[in-house]
């Protein structure tokens, strides 16, 4: 399993929460909010190997929570730099990551009343950022 500082686990952390927090955000509800977090935590205890270590251990990382666009510029580039990190430094977990964030963010939308366009909108903004150059 490749070595990762601290901070190199905590972007990639920010990245992955970061993402379902956004579409979690994007159709907010009480009743919503609950099924969706069960649909994230069930998406990331399904991840192995470095993947699974990174985003199942440790606290949960430190997202603004003044507006969803301060969200936005803080997750969307640690999604992006999560993408370098891992084709430099673990390049076998990369398509595993890319797959069990984007799962993660689909099964979050589709996990109270399906997903709408707000939602959508943000799972294309989370895969695009996730497909960046390797």
């Amino acid at each position: 399993m490749a070595e990762l500082t601290d901070d190199e686990r905590d972007t990639l952390k920010t990245g992955a929460f970061g993402a379902v927090y956004l579409v979690s955000n994007a159709d907010p509800g009480l009743f919503s909010m609950v099924k969706e977090s069960f649909a994230a935590s069930d998406a990331f205890a399904g991840a192995t190997g470095l993947v699974k270590n990174v985003l199942t251990t440790g606290g949960l990382p430190k997202l603004p929570r003044d507006t969803p666009e301060a969200v936005e510029a803080l997750v969307l580039p640690a999604l992006r730099r999560s993408v370098a990190i891992l084709t430099a430094k673990s390049p076998h977990d990369l398509e595993h990551y890319r797959a069990t964030v984007a799962g993660a963010a689909d099964r979050v939308a589709g996990a109270a009343s399906g997903v709408d366009a707000a939602e959508s909108a943000i799972i294309v903004k989370i895969k695009q950022a996730l497909a960046a150059p390797s």
